[in-house]
């Protein structure tokens, strides 16, 4: 039983370390990737064409 309690909070505390390094990536790579589509000219924006009102016959 010791050992199970061991493993698991050795698991629990990777977790937790993996778990910060992660979010501090994202923290810093959102904020370049951000002004990286910011200021690109060549990213165009197309709408969706909907064919909701071309609806076909169950057969």
């Amino acid at each position: 039983m010791m050992t199970f309690f061991t493993i698991l909070l050795v698991l629990i505390g990777a977790n937790a370390i993996f778990m910060v390094f992660s979010l501090s990536g994202v923290s810093n790579g959102g904020k370049k990737a951000q002004e990286d589509l910011s200021n690109s000219e060549s990213s165009k924006i197309y709408p969706l064409q909907s064919n909701s009102s071309k609806l076909k016959k169950a057969v």
